[in-house]
């Protein structure tokens, strides 16, 4: 796999939520539900692209249609992301985990040139730790992304402020030998 994410060919083996786009629209639907225009607009895509990477993320279960009203002659549907019903939240395959992660780290990128001063944090370890402490690490990032959706605003919306969070963490295979 091309580990450019511009390359079509790189693009098309991944799964259908592993492409920055998409996780943009993911992060935009998570607020509210918009109709391809909305999110091309938004997003400032085309409307033929928006409507493409929509209908791969509904395709994929990672969308659900919230609502539809008529215009022109034809109909809106209206997205919705809701995170707690969307498939992806455990990638099937280490190679989709991969994809999902190099996927996250290129949005990461884009993110952080709109990083202000400001309350955040930033951390990484690798390291050993019992059972327990591991489950409470865990449980506490499950609840500190619950928060953060369950609390997502429209972009822009009064008395917000725009925020970043990826969380990743994992339990590692033992190597077959110990370094020390």
């Amino acid at each position: 796999m091309a580990d450019d994410l511009t390359d079509p060919r790189a693009v098309s083996a991944l799964r259908s939520v592993a492409h920055p786009v998409r996780i943009r629209i993911l992060s935009l639907l998570t607020a509210e539900a918009m109709s391809a225009a909305e999110v091309a607009r938004a997003l400032d895509l085309t409307h033929a692209n928006a409507s493409y990477h929509l209908r791969v993320l509904h395709e994929a279960g990672e969308l659900v249609v919230e609502s539809e009203e008529k215009i022109r002659g034809g109909v809106a549907k209206r997205y919705r992301y809701v995170v707690a019903d969307a498939p992806s939240a455990t990638p099937a395959t280490n190679d989709d985990r991969i994809a999902y992660v190099r996927a996250i780290a290129h949005e990461v990128t884009r993110r952080q040139s709109q990083h202000e001063r400001g309350t955040g944090q930033m951390s990484d370890i690798e390291t050993w730790v019992d059972p327990e402490t591991w489950v409470e690490a865990v449980e506490l990032l499950r609840r500190a992304s619950d928060l953060l959706h369950e609390n997502a605003r429209p972009p822009g919306a009064p008395g917000t402020q725009h925020v970043s969070a990826s969380l990743f963490a994992f339990e590692m295979t033992k190597p077959q030998e110990d370094a020390r």
